[in-house]
């Protein structure tokens, strides 16, 4: 009896394994093994897209993070993208309300934020004052606006004109400035030649110093010859044009403005802010064409390329961003020009980031939307600020 209690245990030991491998072979014929794997294979997707949401949210202004890391290897760019952007400014005769706005916006960015007044010319605040003295860099998309009204006051264009930019594709003046279409200018330039290109852009400001007394500025600089890749290339990217962030500034007022270029003025005690007196440069003949460039403006920061500067129908920015590598440097650049209306108050914010590839035109909106936000917060808008008499050192006026 003891000895076959064991083997009778054995027994159905075995029976009992048996019959569940059978079990399991059944239960695994019933449902198909490919359906299975297609279940796996959905789970590790649905991980995988969790993964990269949560990086993106980690880095929400690097949306290149993505590419492949051999992308990073050669880096052809020397300027770091994140760097101390005060050092060496100099502080006084500026708005230091406007300052601390502009440089919390800018953060660890290795760029400059110029912000000026267009109805005076005066300087409010020069973050990262060397960078902005220096003599130049491509002005990548934001020539559009010099070509726009070029364009328009030579009659080549008007507000509604169609270009055809492809075989079924034709973008008209809005249209393009805001979502930056490189062929629409590039037909621009054409018409209008390397002439009238370098005339509008001699206009403008562009070329030459945009501010008075500022001894440490350099001029920017214009192609002495049409570039060598066509002069489509002038009108899309800036080729062979170098242009300042206050050149640029001085561009921003003139459309601010109606049409006056002030020399641009960087007070440095709160004396001079007190005997400041407005210097204009000269009056250029555009205002009839503001108007039909402005919706292209606004159109960039509510649904084109400028969309991180977060537009407001109670607080409007009109503006145009750049995004392309200066060779001189060599950097990675991310422009965006720029001024707000809010009621009879005016600002104009010019943004220049350089670096690697974090940097670009959108970033650089996003920069100028948070100095315009952060002064809202300080009810900077609602203040009024006084002018003083305007005291002209040319009456020229110009466009033609």
């Amino acid at each position: 009896m003891h000895h076959r209690q064991p083997r009778v245990i054995c027994l159905l030991t075995v029976v009992s394994l048996v019959g569940g491998s059978a079990f399991a072979a059944a239960a695994t014929t019933t449902a198909p093994p490919h359906k299975k794997h297609k279940r796996r294979a959905s789970h590790s997707t649905v991980g995988a897209k969790q993964s990269r949401v949560t990086a993106a949210a980690h880095h929400p202004v690097s949306h290149l993070s993505m590419l492949p890391k051999k992308r990073f290897i050669n880096n052809p760019w020397t300027s770091p993208t994140f760097a101390d952007s005060t050092v060496g400014d100099s502080v006084d005769g500026e708005d230091l309300v406007v300052r601390r706005a502009a440089v919390q916006a800018l953060g660890p960015y290795n760029g400059t934020v110029v912000v000026a007044d267009p109805n005076t010319g005066r300087l409010l605040t020069i973050v990262n004052q060397k960078l902005a003295y220096q003599s130049g860099f491509q002005p990548c998309s934001t020539i559009k606006v010099v070509a726009a009204l070029a364009g328009l006051n030579e009659g080549l264009i008007e507000q509604n004109t169609l270009l055809r930019i492809g075989r079924r594709r034709t973008v008209d003046l809005t249209e393009a400035l805001a979502r930056s279409n490189n062929a629409y200018f590039s037909a621009v330039g054409y018409k209008l030649g390397y002439d009238r290109i370098i005339h509008y852009a001699q206009l403008f400001g562009l070329g030459e110093k945009a501010g008075l007394d500022l001894d440490a500025e350099q001029p920017g600089s214009l192609a002495s010859a049409p570039p060598s890749d066509g002069l489509g290339m002038m009108t899309s990217f800036g080729e062979g044009i170098y242009m300042t962030p206050l050149e640029l500034a001085g561009l921003m007022t003139v459309v601010a403005n109606g049409g006056t270029l002030y020399y641009l003025q960087h007070p440095k005690s709160a004396e001079a802010v007190e005997q400041f007196v407005p210097r204009v440069k000269r009056q250029i003949d555009v205002q009839q064409w503001l108007p039909v460039i402005k919706p292209g403006m606004m159109g960039a920061v509510e649904y084109g390329t400028a969309r991180r500067a977060n537009y407001s129908t109670e607080e409007p920015i009109y503006g145009k961003t750049g995004t392309c590598t200066d060779g001189r440097s060599p950097t990675h650049l991310g422009w965006f020009g720029s001024y707000n209306e809010i009621g009879n108050n005016k600002l104009v914010v010019v943004v220049l980031l350089t670096g690697g590839h974090p940097v670009n035109g959108p970033v650089a909106s996003g920069v100028a939307g948070a100095v315009y936000r952060n002064l809202s917060s300080e009810n900077y808008f609602s203040q009024t600020r006084g002018i003083s008499p305007v005291a002209l050192i040319s009456t020229q006026s110009c466009c033609r």
